[in-house]
């Protein structure tokens, strides 16, 4: 599968994955901050973005994916850093490829089995006919009925695309996405990751609880915990700056 990517800057391989319904622009302010001192690339995993539509999307699925896009592009160790779903596609990717992962960065999400947190986006969104929108400003005006927060609104808008035709379409795969929401919340396992492994949560956040820690580290031994205060799960979007200092505190060291 040849995934869509973008890159910026040169020197080490850095990899930054995003989460369910982003695609790799989602982290084009932070890559091109890192790629001062890295090769940063941000790929669209499958289903999501420009990236192939595939029938599968399990953590071993994606994990195999970005193994092979670093073997196709002559990477053959990298840093990588991922967000919640991309954050277990990291997690994943180090347990079952650890030859190809040198440090791991997983952004609020924790390696067991996740709270469901989108099963009604994914009702508002199916619901949504594509068909007779006119303008994106009538698709929000439907969601703001089913999704009360403008920001989630507006990250999710960003899947909605003009087709030649004229006629709005899915960026992403949805009806695979719906379909494969247990494979989403589901655990990663494999055999313990014994290189620096970091995990960054928000404190308004509930993706990565207390309880969690005992679990990350029988999986990633040398895993640190670093809470950005004042940042909710998208902490790459509320929390840039403090993000930035503790990424470049860990992957330069």
């Amino acid at each position: 599968m040849e995934l869509y990517y973008r890159e910026f800057g040169q020197g080490h391989p850095l990899l930054i994955l995003h989460g369910l319904f982003g695609f790799s622009d989602n982290w084009q302010t932070i890559a091109k901050s890192l790629s001062e001192h890295h090769l940063v690339v941000t790929p669209d995993l499958r289903n999501h973005g420009r990236s192939p539509w595939a029938d599968s999307h399990t953590y071993t699925d994606m994990a195999d994916d970005i193994q092979a896009f670093l073997e196709s592009h002559w990477m053959f160790i990298a840093s990588v850093v991922g967000h919640s779903m991309g954050g277990k596609v990291a997690m994943q990717l180090a347990l079952n490829h650890p030859d190809r992962v040198d440090k791991l960065v997983v952004v609020d999400i924790a390696p067991g089995q996740a709270t469901d947190n989108h099963s009604d986006i994914f009702q508002a969104l199916a619901d949504l006919d594509l068909s007779k929108l006119s303008t994106r400003q009538e698709a929000d005006e439907f969601l703001a009925a089913r999704i009360a927060d403008f920001g989630t609104r507006q990250f999710l808008l960003k899947n909605i695309t003009r087709n030649p035709d004229g006629n709005f379409a899915w960026k992403m795969n949805l009806p695979v996405l719906r379909r494969a929401y247990a494979d989403i919340l589901a655990p990663v396992s494999g055999e313990p990751f014994d290189k620096p492994a970091l995990f960054v949560r928000g404190s308004r956040s509930n993706y990565i609880k207390d309880e969690d820690f005992a679990l990350i580290r029988t999986l990633f031994p040398r895993a640190e915990l670093v809470t950005i205060e004042g940042a909710g799960h998208w902490v790459h979007a509320e929390k840039p700056a403090e993000l930035l200092t503790v990424l470049r505190n860990f992957l330069d060291q």
